[in-house]
């Protein structure tokens, strides 16, 4: 006979934390990093105008803030799901936000978006700089890591299918403890009233019949008139 393994519901979808964590965690930093360096970067001379800390703007809302904050969520599912749909939906929102950091300043124009100014650089190479860092850079590096993550969750590994019939193994044992235990209980609650109907009804245990009833009545009055008799 061959053992078949055992697989719980869904297994396909089961995946170690550690599969995406690596990426996770790095998209959370850039996610971080471009949506706060507007408001911090002109306390080290390094940002674009308005180059005023912590002054907010359509043009940094909506080209800086929101992808970032996308970023930073599809990093922490990356991290933390044991899920791969909702990895892979993790991956897929630090792709798009990492995009949006690339063409986000070529479509800000034509949808309305606002601006975020000109860099702040008295060199041609900190001005450079300051566009990889802020946008193409950045973004481009985001994209990376999210493809990256989208093709290794897109593989179901040898240890993907481990993991999984690993924690099918470990549902059927914990059920399989919670039936013994069940079964044990309602024994225990059997025994308990078996002793109940002992102890109760030691003497009610033969329940006398009718003709019992009546020859003990009989009896009775026979024993009564002898012993009229017998005056």
């Amino acid at each position: 006979m061959v053992d078949t393994p055992t697989r719980s519901r869904g297994g396909a979808l089961h995946i170690p934390r550690s599969r995406g964590a690596a990426s996770g965690l790095l998209v959370i930093v850039l996610g971080l990093w471009g949506a706060l360096v507007p408001f911090i970067g002109p306390y080290f001379n390094f940002a674009f105008s308005p180059d005023q800390a912590w002054t907010w703007t359509a043009g940094r809302g909506w080209l800086e803030v929101l992808p970032g904050a996308v970023a930073v969520v599809g990093g922490f599912l990356m991290l933390t799901s044991r899920n791969r749909a909702t990895a892979m939906l993790g991956t897929w929102m630090a792709i798009v936000a990492g995009a949006w950091f690339v063409v986000g300043r070529a479509l800000a124009g034509p949808l309305g978006l606002g601006e975020v100014g000109v860099p702040v650089a008295s060199t041609e190479a900190q001005r450079v700089w300051l566009e990889l860092t802020y946008f193409y850079g950045l973004g481009a590096v985001i994209v990376f890591l999210g493809a990256l993550a989208l093709g290794r969750l897109s593989v179901r590994s040898t240890r993907d299918i481990a993991y999984a019939e690993t924690r099918a193994h470990a549902v059927a044992d914990r059920d399989a403890v919670a039936d013994r235990d069940a079964v044990a209980d309602r024994d225990a609650v059997a025994d308990r009233d078996a002793e109940v109907t002992t102890h109760h009804g030691g003497a009610a245990a033969h329940k006398p019949s009718a003709r019992e009833r009546l020859s003990s009545l009989f009896g009775r009055r026979g024993r009564r008139d002898d012993h009229k008799l017998a005056v």
